[in-house]
C-alpha cells in the first residue's frame, strides 16, 4: 500500500469518526428530552421491535453482559423495562411506560437520522452502504483468520 493510500485511509477514518461523534451527540440530546441516556434510548428502540433475550440485546447494542445487566436494572427502577426468566434465559420487554416513550422517541430519532443524511441522494446512500458493507465484510473476514 502506497503512502498516499494510507493517508487517504486515515483521513477517511477521521471523517467517519467525526460524523459518528456528531451523530451520537445529537442523538443523546434527543434521548435527554425524554429523560433518558443514549444507552437507554437504544434499549427502548431495540425492544420496541420485539421482546428479546438479555444476551441478544447485549449483542445488538455491543455491550458486555455485565453492562447490559446494570443498564436494565436502572431501567427497571424507572419502570421502562421488565425482565422475566425462563430456566437459564432472561427475556426483556418494554413496560407500558416504556412502550409509550418508545412510540414518541423513535419517530424523533428516525426524523433526526433522515435529516442528518438528507444531503445525500438515494443513489449516494446506496453507494455508501455498499462501501461500508465492503469494509465491514473485510473486517469480519480478517477476524475469522
Amino acid at each position: 500500500m502506497e503512502r498516499e493510500d494510507i493517508v487517504d485511509s486515515i483521513l477517511i477514518w477521521f471523517k467517519i469518526s467525526g460524523i459518528h461523534s456528531d451523530n451520537i451527540r445529537e442523538s443523546g440530546i434527543i434521548a435527554r428530552e425524554y429523560g433518558l441516556t443514549l444507552a437507554q434510548s437504544d434499549v427502548i428502540a431495540q425492544l420496541g421491535i420485539r421482546e428479546m433475550t438479555q444476551n441478544e440485546l447485549a449483542e445488538r447494542l455491543l455491550v458486555t453482559k455485565g453492562g447490559i445487566s446494570q443498564l436494565l436494572q436502572a431501567m427497571e427502577c424507572l419502570d421502562l423495562v421488565e425482565r422475566r426468566q425462563e430456566w437459564k434465559t432472561k427475556y426483556v420487554s418494554l413496560t407500558e411506560k416504556g412502550r409509550e416513550i418508545h412510540d414518541r422517541l423513535v419517530p424523533d430519532l428516525e426524523r433526526f437520522q433522515g435529516e442528518f443524511f438528507q444531503g445525500l441522494s438515494k443513489n449516494e446512500k446506496k453507494m455508501m452502504l455498499e462501501m461500508l458493507r465492503k469494509i465491514s465484510g473485510k473486517k469480519e473476514k480478517n477476524n475469522e483468520t
